[in-house]
C-alpha cells in the first residue's frame, strides 16, 4: 500500500502510463515485476532437485537464497476482471475496462471457480423453494368458490 502511495505522489501528470521511466513506456518490467513481488512477498524460495534451497553470491560476496514470485501479473488481470463481474458489472463492460476484444480471451480470464458453481445451486435451490411456494397458494385457492361480487372488488 505504501508503494502505492509513493507512485500515486511521483506521478506526472497527463503521462498515460502506470508503469513508465520518466515519462517514457517501460518495455520491459519483467525484472522489475520480480523485485516487487518479492518485496511484497509474493515470493518463494527456489529449490534445487534435493529441495535444498539455491544460493547465489550477490555483489559483495554475501550468500543469499533466490527468489521466486509465486504471481504473474496476469493473475492480478484475472482477479480484476472476476470481481468485476461477480459485483454486477455487465461482462461487456468489464471487456472493455480489461482491454479484451473477444470473447474467448475474455472467457479464458473469467473463470469459473468452485465457489462460482456452489453460489448457482444455492440460486438454483431457491428459486425451485420460490416456484413450490407459489403453487402450493394456487393448489389451496383451487376448487374455492369466490362470490363474484366479491371477487370484482379484490
Amino acid at each position: 500500500m505504501e508503494e502505492m502511495k509513493s507512485l500515486q505522489a511521483k506521478r506526472q501528470l497527463g503521462c498515460p502510463y502506470v508503469f513508465h521511466r520518466n515519462g517514457q513506456p517501460i518495455r520491459d518490467f519483467r525484472g522489475a515485476w520480480v523485485t516487487a513481488c518479492i518485496e511484497a512477498g509474493l515470493c518463494e524460495v527456489l529449490k534445487d532437485e534435493q529441495g535444498k534451497p539455491v544460493l547465489v553470491k550477490d555483489k559483495k560476496g554475501n550468500e543469499k537464497v533466490v527468489k521466486v514470485p509465486t504471481k504473474i501479473f496476469h493473475d492480478f488481470r484475472r482477479t480484476a476482471i472476476r470481481d468485476m463481474v461477480r459485483s454486477g458489472v455487465s461482462e461487456r463492460v468489464a471487456m472493455r475496462i480489461s482491454g479484451h476484444k473477444t470473447r474467448s480471451i475474455f472467457d479464458r480470464y473469467n473463470i469459473v471457480s468452485d465457489q462460482d458453481l456452489r453460489e448457482a445451486a444455492r440460486k438454483k435451490h431457491a428459486y425451485h423453494e420460490k416456484q413450490e411456494a407459489v403453487a402450493e397458494t394456487i393448489d389451496k385457492k383451487r376448487g374455492e368458490v369466490i362470490l363474484f361480487k366479491q371477487a370484482q372488488n379484490e
